[in-house]
């Protein structure tokens, strides 16, 4: 067996720079200068002469080659691996234009090099994937007897697949844990070593590891070296990168322990995973807890039952939503804004059918390149027909049903129209991924000329949409085709790159950072996804605008020009909300079952003291509700703090207390939603105070 580098047994500061002969490269770093350095360097040898603290700070590097073009491997991969974690653990990534290495692996050519810390997030991955392998030490320590499968890294920590016949138990976990804080005490070294494929072979099979072996035989060819690292006496099938010692693994946490079979078959043996996470500190371990502790607490579906807002009934079908009385009146006050606001912009309201004749969607396409998300055709006396997955065709036929000239443009159709997609059993969330859904769509049809003002005027309405209900953030993503993958889009070449610039214009024009992702664009035309961000810092994708020059062109839509000649239309989708089930969903976590006063299903609860305050407390539920507001009194024979607290689970607004001094003067006493008692005021004041704030839909109170 060959090691990386002989010296890792000595510490960090004690290590002297590997040179593998008198030849020199060039490294490049990040501020664009270049510095010399003997062949076999490495990037700690590297850090080191810039600066021991940035030796001792850096977690892994980055490098990419300087004189060299090369592709990534990956891509020759068979898609099932590519979509593993497997590819990223075992895939030989050498000649990746550019790719993570130890801080301690030779650096044999020219390199761009950049040196990652504790506050790169690519170096936390490392952290995790070298946690994994300080997770599999502990176990292989602790129960000899078990089988190896993999252990990536993930975006909230780590996993590893075990095989063992006696199944893991709380205590184990609590063991295994323990002797993870052993392994990290010993600082043990990461070497990165190398064995001969065939010797790889044969031991892994003569020791019975069945899926390492699986995994050499899959990932590497025969007369190839064999990639492994250790550390103590473990030893692993990986690439790598790792930190340097299993010291680096500061803070960790054995989390759960979940069942997996062995590639996915039922029927290979079943393995078991062990679930866990790493930070660079305690205390981002700490406040990831605290994160996820409060994310808990504002899981839209505990909410929601618990403030009585919507359900899923499993004897109506799994993804389809009941709004109960509380959420159905959100729901009425969030679609009555944006009708609002959609007549106010120029739009008008439509209404089409839930279900379409088949050859509707053969037209449109959508039979072609979306029927695995529709629902399956239903044949009734004259035709084959589906439930509408998208409102787009109807309103194409509203367009189409009258004769259109350039003046009648642009031609703006809104509709929130409940549409119905076959989510699969294991998709489903909540409110989140549902079945059935209301979207808010709309289609604008307009001329080539007019294109950019009417997305510029969609994004626009997008960010009032986002502020209104409360958010204050968003990203933007711009997703156009793949021209590799032509055969999955409709249109020319000429066409979307026309469509895309017109997008990359708009948001341009207004100023707004962006990303383009190729291959993320819909069939039929290249999109804007509009992403919001929570008050816990999550990003949700809710608003998209897309550009449409397929569907016109199916449907054969014209206008008559300016010149007298037909032409045909460009079409804008549109969907703010996204879906009012998801938007709501998002709104509960947002919030944490807390509306703002304008959203509240209860905005203002009524507590009178004892049974001879009712009357007065009537009085003032009537007259409030003549102002609009949607009022509770509770009249039970209950003590007012029982009241009270009722009222504040419900995370009602505001509370008023009345007793016999605030019959006598006309007063309420208030309890605002987060402050407290604030004393007793006036009741034209208190109506003044909270009409401003319902005119303003405030998020205060």
């Amino acid at each position: 067996m060959a090691k990386m580098d002989s010296s890792f047994d000595a510490g960090i500061a004690e290590i002297e720079p590997s040179h593998s002969g008198l030849a020199s490269i060039q490294v490049k770093l990040p501020d664009g200068s270049v510095r010399e350095f003997p062949r076999g360097s490495t990037a700690f040898d590297v850090a080191n002469s810039i600066s021991p603290r940035l030796a001792a700070a850096s977690v892994v590097a980055k490098i990419k080659a300087l004189h060299r073009a090369a592709s990534t491997p990956a891509a020759e991969l068979d898609k099932d691996v590519e979509e593993t974690a497997e590819a990223e653990m075992y895939v030989d990534h050498d000649t990746a234009v550019e790719r993570l290495v130890d801080l301690h692996a030779p650096l044999e050519e020219d390199v761009e090099l950049q040196l990652l810390r504790e506050n790169d997030a690519e170096s936390l991955k490392v952290v995790r994937h070298s946690a994994a392998h300080v997770m599999a030490t502990a176990v292989l320590e602790l129960f000899p007897e078990t089988k190896l499968g993999h252990g990536p890294a993930t975006d909230a920590g780590f996993f590893y697949d075990f095989y063992r016949p006696t199944p893991f138990t709380p205590d184990d976990l609590k063991a295994i844990e323990a002797k993870m804080a052993e392994v990290v005490a010993r600082d043990q070294r990461f070497l990165h070593e190398f064995e001969d494929r065939e010797e790889a072979v044969s031991k892994f099979r003569d020791t019975g590891d069945f899926m390492k072996l699986h995994f050499v035989e899959r990932f590497t060819k025969p007369g190839e070296m064999v990639s492994l690292y250790r550390n103590g006496h473990f030893t692993d099938f990986c690439r790598g990168p790792h930190v340097p010692t299993t010291g680096r693994v500061k803070a960790f946490k054995v989390l759960s322990l979940a069942g997996a079979y062995w590639l996915g078959d039922e029927k290979n043996p079943q393995l078991q995973r062990i679930y866990g996470t790493a930070f660079f500190s305690q205390k981002e371990m700490d406040a990831h807890f605290a994160r996820l502790e409060e994310m808990a607490k504002r899981d839209h579906r505990l909410l929601g039952k618990q403030l009585d807002l919507f359900s899923i009934q499993e004897v109506a079908g799994a993804g389809l939503i009941f709004w109960h009385p509380k959420g159905a009146i959100i729901r009425k006050t969030m679609e009555d804004w944006m009708r609002e606001e959609c007549l106010r912009r120029g739009y008008s309201m439509v209404y089409t059918p839930h279900v379409m004749r088949r050859e509707l969607w053969r037209i449109s396409g959508h039979e072609g390149h979306y029927a695995q998300n529709m629902y399956t055709p239903m044949e009734l006396d004259d035709a084959e027909y589906r439930l509408k997955p998208m409102n787009c065709p109807g309103h194409i036929l509203i367009y189409k049903n009258s004769p259109k000239s350039y003046r009648d443009l642009p031609v703006r159709y809104a509709e929130l129209g409940n549409v119905y997609r076959y989510e699969r059993s294991g998709t489903m969330h909540g409110l989140l991924r549902v079945r059935g859904f209301t979207q808010d769509d709309a289609h604008i049809f307009c001329t080539p000329e007019q294109v950019e003002d009417e997305m510029a005027g969609c994004v626009e309405f997008a960010e009032v949409v986002l502020k209104t209900f409360g958010f204050q953030e968003f990203k933007v993503e711009l997703s156009t085709w793949d021209p590799k993958d032509s055969k999955s889009y409709d249109g020319t070449a000429e066409q979307w790159q026309m469509a895309t610039l017109a997008i990359e214009s708009v948001l341009q024009r207004k100023q707004i950072p962006y990303k383009t992702f190729l291959g993320e664009g819909a069939f039929y035309g290249p999109k804007i996804d509009i992403k919001l961000v929570d008050v816990l810092g999550r990003l949700w994708q809710l608003s998209t605008v897309q550009f449409d020059f397929n569907l016109p062109a199916r449907f054969d839509l014209e206008y008559v020009g300016e010149d007298g000649e037909r032409h045909q239309p460009v079409m804008v989708h549109r969907a703010l909300f996204g879906s009012v089930e998801r938007f709501f969903g998002v709104l509960i976590e947002h919030y944490a079952g807390a509306f703002p006063l304008w959203l509240a299903p209860v905005q203002i609860g009524l507590v009178p003291i004892s049974e001879r305050h009712r009357e007065y407390a009537e009085k003032i539920q009537q007259q409030l509700q003549k102002h609009g507001f949607r009022v509770e009194l509770d009249g039970r024979n209950e003590k007012m703090n029982a009241k009270i607290r009722d009222f504040t689970l419900q995370k009602v607004p505001y509370v008023l207390v009345m007793g016999d001094k605030e019959a006598e003067s006309n007063a309420v006493s208030v309890r605002a939603r987060g402050k407290g008692d604030q004393g007793s005021v006036g009741f034209e004041e208190f109506l003044t105070r909270i009409q401003g704030l319902l005119e303003s839909r405030s998020m205060e109170l």
